[in-house]
């Protein structure tokens, strides 16, 4: 199994906006007065950008429009709601918001047909909405893929027994902890393990400093270096600005690539992007209203395939 791929699909919104559904437990969000249309159109530009650089770096990207039949704001984050693992294997996620869940089926024939395996194994568990127990796809785990082991941050959108059956099926080993940013002065659960920490081929990005058990925080540090990962620490003023959300791939001749906001990339140090770009490409283009409003990033806007 590699750890990355030069193909991925992206989602082309319809009615990007600000997610009422997601905003309970997603503190990234912010509201935005603007006119929807306004939005959704500014939403587009940033988003057709992102997909030409990538095209322009010899990246295989499979692009679904989205369409007017059913309401999904942030379809726009196709990686939450399934995740191609090996060959011919797939993952379907259960969502926490109801809209999201919607995606799934307005969208899984296009994403067959992107994998496209005639035999292909599909592992689904979205049945566990009815229980509200949920796991969302590589925004909840973050994998190492050659090692086969799933970093999980828990929270309302990550279900540690539903994590685990992900990992009996798939033979990782999960690691499990909370992730915390402050919000309004309090300490609640960061709603995706994505948003503090990205695993490449030979890094490992992580926001420390947000895990507040001290024996977790140890216990990730230690599983990260028994990866043989160099390790980058961000601060959690970095996280707010989506340094963690960040995505390796590869391109068609199989140079590394890393794809993060221009925000992400603003909020660095100056070592840290040496660091980084002493072993792969940066590319940072600006996503500013998808992130402001949709609370994601440019790693949510990537669902990777391997086939």
């Amino acid at each position: 199994m590699r750890q990355t791929t030069n193909k991925i699909v992206m989602l082309r919104p319809n009615a990007f906006g600000f997610n009422q559904q997601t905003a309970v437990n997603n503190f990234f969000q912010q509201q935005d007065f603007r006119a929807i249309k306004d939005i959704q159109e500014q939403a587009l530009r940033e988003f057709d950008k992102v997909v030409f650089a990538l095209k322009q770096e010899n990246i295989n990207v499979y692009t679904i429009q989205d369409y007017d039949i059913w309401h999904t704001p942030d379809s726009i984050f196709p990686n939450n709601w399934f995740v191609s693992l090996d060959k011919n294997k797939l993952f379907l996620c259960p969502m926490f918001a109801n809209n999201r869940r919607l995606e799934r089926q307005k969208f899984l024939g296009y994403v067959l047909e992107a994998i496209g395996s005639e035999c292909l194994d599909i592992y689904n568990l979205s049945g566990f909405e009815k229980e509200n127990k949920f796991l969302e796809g590589t925004g909840s785990m973050v994998l190492d893929r050659v090692n086969r082991v799933a970093f999980a941050a828990i929270s309302p959108r990550c279900d540690e027994e539903i994590l685990e059956l992900f990992c009996k099926k798939y033979d990782f080993k999960s690691i499990a902890f909370t992730s915390y940013q402050s919000v309004d002065g309090k300490r609640l659960p960061i709603y995706h393990t994505n948003v503090m920490m990205s695993i490449g081929e030979q890094y490992a990005i992580v926001c420390l400093n947000s895990i507040d058990n001290e024996t977790e925080r140890k216990n990730v540090k230690k599983e990260l270096e028994n990866l043989n990962k160099e390790i980058i620490e961000i601060e959690e003023n970095q996280l707010n600005h989506f340094a963690g959300n960040v995505l390796n791939i590869e391109d068609n001749n199989g140079n590394p690539l890393m794809v993060m906001s221009q925000s992400a990339y603003n909020i660095l140090k100056k070592e840290q992007i040496e660091k980084l770009s002493e072993r792969l490409k940066i590319l940072a283009l600006d996503i500013s209203t998808i992130e402001r409003i949709g609370g994601g990033s440019m790693r949510c806007m990537m669902a990777e395939i391997f086939a």
